[in-house]
Formats: C-alpha cells, sequence, structure tokens
C-alpha cells in the first residue's frame, strides 16, 4: 500500500467542495492556493483539524450569477490533502493541496457550514492498453515534448525521468495535462476520462497540434501565474 491508498484508506465519502472557476486540479499535482474567503477559511480550519482533505471542483459556466449561494459545479472532481499552509495575521491562508484521487459527487449534504459538502465517491483509472502500448505512448510523449520544451535543464531532466521512469502512465498524463496550455473545458474532460488510453491519446492529439519553439504563443511549461 502506498501513501495515496493509506490516505484514501482513512477517507469515508464526505468532502467539503472548493469551487473555482479557473483551476482544474489533478491526482499527483501540487497547488498553491490563497484562501480569502470567511466560508473557505472556516473549510480550511476544518480540514486542517482533521483528515485534511478537501476536493476541488470547477464551476460550469453562469457561475458568476449565483456565486455567493450553490452555483452549479461538474460532478467529477479531485479530491485533494493539504501538505503545507500557513495562516496569515487577517486570518487568510496560504496552502499547498496535493491531489489524490479522481472523485465523482453523488450528492450534496445539508449542512450548518457555511461552506457546501457532498457524498462522493472514489474514481480509480482503468488501464486498457497493454504494456507495449504503453511504452510506445511514452516514446512518442518524448518526441513530442522534448523538441517543445523551454524549460532550463534541471528542469528537461525532471520531464525526461517522468516519462522515462517508474510514473505510472495515468499520472504521467494527469501532470502533463495540468500543465498543458489546454482549455479548462478540455481539462476537465481528461479529468472525468478514467480510461488511461483515452487519456494518453487525447494527449499526443493536443501535443501534435502545439507549435515549435519561434512560432508558438503558448510556451511548454507555461510561465508562473500569481493569481
Amino acid at each position: 500500500m502506498n501513501d495515496d491508498q493509506f490516505l484514501l484508506s482513512r477517507f469515508y465519502g464526505i468532502a467539503r467542495l472548493f469551487p473555482l472557476p479557473n483551476l482544474v486540479l489533478f491526482p499527483q499535482v501540487v497547488q498553491p492556493l490563497h484562501v480569502f474567503e470567511p466560508r473557505y477559511r472556516q473549510l480550511t480550519r476544518d480540514a486542517l483539524a482533521s483528515d485534511g482533505f478537501i476536493a476541488l471542483c470547477l464551476l460550469k459556466p453562469g457561475w458568476e450569477e449565483n456565486y455567493h449561494n450553490k452555483p452549479a459545479v461538474h460532478s467529477v472532481a479531485c479530491l485533494g490533502r493539504i501538505v503545507a499552509d500557513k495562516r496569515l495575521n487577517d486570518g487568510r491562508y496560504v496552502l499547498l493541496l496535493r491531489g489524490i484521487s479522481r472523485i465523482r459527487i453523488v450528492e450534496e449534504l445539508e449542512s450548518d457550514q457555511p461552506y457546501r459538502v457532498a457524498k462522493v465517491e472514489l474514481i480509480s483509472d482503468e488501464l486498457t492498453i497493454s504494456p507495449l502500448e504503453c511504452r510506445h505512448v511514452r516514446e512518442r510523449f518524448a518526441e513530442l515534448l522534448m523538441p517543445r520544451f523551454t524549460g532550463n535543464e534541471k528542469e528537461r531532466k525532471i520531464l525526461e525521468e517522468m516519462i522515462n521512469g517508474e510514473t505510472a502512465l495515468g499520472a504521467l498524463c494527469d501532470m502533463l495535462t495540468f500543465r498543458l496550455p489546454m482549455l479548462l473545458e478540455q481539462k476537465q474532460q481528461l479529468l472525468e476520462e478514467a480510461d488511461v488510453g483515452v487519456r494518453a491519446q487525447t494527449l499526443l492529439d493536443v501535443l501534435e497540434a502545439l507549435p515549435m519553439p519561434g512560432e508558438r504563443k503558448n510556451p511548454f511549461p507555461p510561465e508562473f501565474s500569481v493569481n
């Protein structure tokens, strides 16, 4: 049993929801968060006092009209766990949230808390391609990614190790999807896809469409955002 499996063995299917309009979190990815709304400060306090789990879910279009109530969210989200936190003097939090597992929201529950809570179920990867096909996908990732990569030498080495090392293909697809310059809707679609083979082929299609260095509008990896 690895660390994530151990953590999930202690998860009982009730998740605190943190809806966001501009972020799709994936398993194995670490995302900084700035928590400033009072309801989500309370969510953070409660998470830190218990299991550390927070479910990040993407708001559906039109959320602006009902943001302070319960705007619609996509039913597939990512369960994350706080791995680092700092409480600021004014009560805001700065967090590092690490994605642990895909989840499906089964139903939202009544709660006396200011934030939303839901019954959820875990979604496991489905590996429908053979080990040989996995190897071919990795080789194709390397062929398409490395000539387009604009990071420094250390980052290049890390990427090469991810592609050629022991990282599971599903996890590799998730980490690449998180970093690639794709539309939020595309990322959400890949979060909802449990079939690793389908995710991999979709990513290959995206990579083949990326321009080469010197002609690109969106570099890979993208620059860090302060938002």
